[in-house]
């Protein structure tokens, strides 16, 4: 008899996990249903919430076999990810099976000898009309993973010191929404708001500064907390948290859970010991640990009114991810400034690289950020050559939109984004929402509509007004000169020659004929000199003066030879702006948070 079956009587419905063989990547699973329904079905979410795009988990699962009073039963696969138990009511049913784990992400499951993670939505069978049910998960130590410890926002039930043991979830949803880390790790703890705060490091090399990390975590969930709920003096709603992070040569990433967050970094972006300056590495790893801190209560609990209850079997669809992804984007930098973890230059630099992320993207003149939000399956995890020309990121042009309600809110005194916020919380009790709220809640606090400006900041494709915006609050939007892949029109990727990612729309790289795909080897000029380039910015050296040169370009291992016009760049894709100060009182006043 397994451990899970000996304390049936704590679920429903009991997982029994066991990473099986390290080295052959597998995860081994054994699912009770103590009172099943006749012909039960059983099925494994496509898509994991937060990050939207059906990934169709059920290719890793392998190898599922039922019984039932010790008599082996028929399974029977319905289609994709669903399967029909041919058993009786009632009496208990057993399902063994197993997952195979090699996506080292922040989405799935991962396992090899140094490291476990899986989310439920990867390894947990959803059990068909018993999803509101209690549910517990038991992970089983192994003699290979006799000296690994886990981390996990689940209750602990019975577990051992190496956090080895049973857990309990009041239902399915709560189950895959508290992803579980085992191995090898650092981990610490630290307090904010009077909660726990744990925080797990994985893959960190020993220069690892583990107490900066620590310190500035606390600072950003401390200035979270106090942001949304220093002005009513409630309580987070979370109670302890758990930030796992996984350290890698190169990534970057995080996925939010309502009570933890998964996260990925390079090696090289932690804070390293005797080193007191912040990187700019660390500075983004910091904005990411912000950004899905505020998710705990800006997508987590205030949520799309479509994502009351999610679907796990098909796409859930809304036009919020602009509010929900571009608004946190928005404040998770700014948070940083806030909690005194970043000065004014380097957030205005931080700000400045998002509105240049938009203005260099063509694509925001023809897609909406409402449209991108619903789109978010097929276009956003899907980008491609072409992803610039026709989309724009609901986190960017987003998080500009909510700078835009912020500094308009502001300028005419009437309330701030801010407190927006807090009464969209108070007004949806912490639950779902929807547009008409935000608009209801706009108009109660700023005394007028804003329907007009959410129709073209949101539903259009109007440019927004962030230059005057931004003078009105001290800060000058200024143009600055255009970088070598700017001017052109181009992304690329540099390595001992010049590889196109994407040629944008309207650019002089377009007018000349290049496409994704080809490779840049040199260019040839009037005179008749000829030169190899490996960087864009060998251009402009061997180039000189010449308003024309031909490139030499590598295409399905044909050379080609393309006419470039070197002249200065038109219109939208020429921009490139900084931001700066120039009246450091009116500027503070947003900047602080402190007054209207």
């Amino acid at each position: 008899m397994s451990a899970i079956q000996s304390d049936s009587s704590c679920a429903n419905v009991h997982y029994h996990v066991t990473a099986h063989d390290l080295h052959a990547r597998l995860f081994a699973i054994e699912l009770r249903v103590e009172a099943p329904a006749a012909q039960q079905q059983v099925s494994l979410p496509v898509w994991i919430p937060g990050s939207y795009l059906v990934r169709e988990f059920a290719r890793n699962l392998q190898g599922l076999q039922a019984s039932q009073g010790g008599a082996e039963l028929a399974v029977r696969q319905l289609d994709k990810q669903r399967w029909q138990i041919d058993c009786a009511a009632g009496a208990p049913l057993t399902l063994r099976y197993q997952v195979s784990a090699y996506d080292n992400s922040v989405r799935t499951a991962w396992l090899d000898a140094q490291r476990g993670f899986f989310n439920g939505t990867s390894l947990c069978l959803r059990v068909h009309g018993q999803e509101d049910a209690p549910h517990s998960l038991e992970l089983a130590s192994t003699p290979a993973t006799a000296d690994w410890r886990i981390a996990t926002g689940l209750e602990p039930a019975r577990t051992d010191a190496q956090g080895f043991g049973l857990y309990r979830a009041q239902d399915y949803d709560e189950l895959v929404d508290c992803p579980v880390e085992m191995g090898r790790f650092w981990s610490g703890l630290f307090e904010a708001g009077g909660l726990r705060h744990q925080f797990v490091v994985a893959g960190a090399a020993e220069s690892f500064d583990h107490e900066r990390l620590l310190e500035d975590s606390r600072r950003i969930c401390e200035a979270a907390i106090g942001f949304w709920h220093a002005h009513d003096g409630s309580r987070a709603p979370h109670g302890r948290y758990v930030f796992m992070l996984n350290v890698v040569n190169d990534g970057y990433g995080g996925l939010e859970h309502r009570n933890s967050t998964a996260l990925i970094c390079s090696r090289r972006d932690l804070p390293r010991l005797g080193e007191s300056k912040t990187s700019d590495g660390y500075t983004t790893l910091l904005g990411l640990i912000s950004h899905e801190y505020f998710h705990t209560w800006n997508v987590k609990r205030l949520r799309p009114d479509a994502f009351a209850r999610y679907d796990y079997d098909r796409e859930n669809y809304t036009e919020l991810l602009w509010f929900f992804e571009g608004f946190t984007s928005y404040y998770d930098d700014l948070l940083l400034l806030r909690a005194g973890l970043i000065d004014e230059a380097r957030y205005l630099k931080l700000l400045a690289k998002t509105v240049n992320q938009v203005l260099q993207t063509p694509g925001r003149l023809v897609q909406s950020v409402a449209q991108s939000s619903f789109d978010a399956w097929v276009k956003y995890y899907r980008q491609d050559e072409n992803t610039a020309n026709a989309t724009v990121s609901y986190y960017t042009k987003g998080a500009l939109v909510a700078l835009s309600l912020d500094l308009s809110l502001r300028r005419t005194g009437a309330s701030t984004l801010d407190a927006v916020m807090r009464a969209l919380w108070q007004r949806c009790s912490g639950g779902p929402m929807s547009e008409a709220d935000v608009l209801a809640v706009l108009q109660q606090l700023a005394g007028r509509s804003h329907a007009d400006e959410l129709s073209k900041w949101v539903h259009g494709t109007e440019e927004l007004p962030l230059e005057e915006l931004l003078a009105a609050h001290g800060v000058r939007l200024q143009p600055e000169p255009p970088q070598p892949a700017q001017r052109l029109g181009l992304r690329v990727q540099e390595n001992h020659s010049v590889q196109v990612k994407a040629v944008l729309r309207g650019g002089l790289a377009e007018r000349a004929g290049f496409m994704a795909g080809d490779e840049w080897l040199g260019i040839e000029l009037e005179s008749g000199a000829g030169w190899r380039i490996a960087k864009l910015e060998d251009l402009a050296f061997y180039a000189g003066q010449a308003t024309q040169v031909t490139a030499l370009v590598a295409r399905d291992q044909r050379l080609l030879r393309l006419a470039l016009e070197l002249k200065e760049a038109e219109g939208a894709l020429a921009s490139n702006v900084g931001l700066a100060v120039v009246d450091a009182g009116v500027a503070k006043r947003w900047l602080r948070d402190e007054g209207c």
